[in-house]
């Protein structure tokens, strides 16, 4: 038997009630908000039949997900992240701003505070004996095209073993272990030296895995790094880049992958190199110039400075 009630006004005014429309205090966009998300889990739970066990395995779920701090995972496991990347994409489009340098999500395992250097930084402090040396470098440049010099740039990655300073559960890195804020010189250029990153999957048996599985998908990411690029007079970048070869580059489960952010991984082997980057032997060596775009009438309309973010 199909019974509905949403559509009845009784319904109707209670969803008024509950968001608050029919008094004058509060925030008129969270009562806008919040009736529009609840009217629309009304009417799933109507054409859905959800029944009372499976909504309060839900509210179980979500409960599960806080203690284990995992809004920030299921978010771009969901596709919201990259959905939210894609109305921006729309909204410059629109305002007829091009992107070179492509924006992408920024993930939950942002620090901040990591230590700043003009020029070049060296991110890994050589414990990860598993890592194959990566020397990564290349030009930011302003919204006119030229190199831009005194732009930031913040990185940040995983080990081999997925894990990120900060963040691992084995204790086993120091603070700030592979994140460093560059400053570029006055070329604008930005070099570090590192070692090259592991993909990662959700923790098992995870609030998130479990919802991924009852999709039918994976909670794995390919090799990745992430950045921060900033510059006075310019909106903030946030995206990553992919690490060539990855099999998991174009099955990402935070759908992060984007047409130019798979730089080529080019392998040294050569005395020269090696030499030239004060190494004692093979490295792998990614090339990546970073483009960053205007303010929109004086206003950064990109950045999120209201995201909560970690602080060491």
């Amino acid at each position: 038997m199909t019974v509905k009630i949403f559509d009845r006004p009784d319904i109707q005014e209670f969803l008024r009630e509950l968001s608050g429309l029919n008094n004058s205090d509060g925030n008129p966009r969270m009562k806008q908000v919040v009736h529009r998300l609840m009217s629309d889990l009304f009417r799933a739970i109507d054409d859905l039949d959800i029944t009372p066990d499976e909504y309060w395995a839900g509210v179980a779920w979500l409960n599960d997900l806080g203690a284990g701090g995992q809004a920030g995972l299921i978010s771009p496991g969901l596709g919201l992240d990259h959905f939210i990347d894609e109305r921006l994409d729309a909204i410059d489009a629109a305002l007829g701003i091009e992107n070179p340098t492509p924006r992408t999500i920024e993930g939950p395992l942002y620090v901040a505070g990591a230590p700043e250097s003009t020029g070049f930084a060296r991110l890994d402090d050589g414990t990860d004996t598993n890592g194959h040396t990566l020397i990564m470098h290349g030009t930011v440049h302003g919204a006119d095209g030229q190199p831009l010099a005194g732009a930031k740039v913040e990185v940040w990655h995983c080990d081999t073993r997925g894990f990120y300073s900060h963040f691992d559960p084995t204790g086993q890195q120091a603070p700030f272990n592979m994140r460093r804020t560059i400053i570029t010189d006055a070329q604008g250029r930005y070099k570090f030296q590192s070692i090259l990153p592991s993909g990662y999957g959700v923790p098992p048996g995870s609030p998130t895995e479990k919802v991924l599985t009852a999709l039918g998908r994976h909670g794995q990411r390919p090799a990745h790094i992430h950045f921060f690029v900033s510059a006075d007079e310019h909106r903030k970048l946030t995206t990553q880049i992919n690490i060539e070869g990855d099999p998991l580059i174009d099955d990402d489960f935070a759908y992060a992958t984007r047409e130019g952010l798979v730089p080529h991984v080019i392998e040294r082997t050569d005395d020269d190199s090696i030499r030239a980057n004060g190494l004692n032997g093979p490295f792998a060596e990614i090339s990546f110039d970073i483009h960053l775009t205007a303010l929109v009438d004086g206003i950064d309309n990109q950045v999120n400075e209201q995201r909560r973010r970690a602080a060491a």
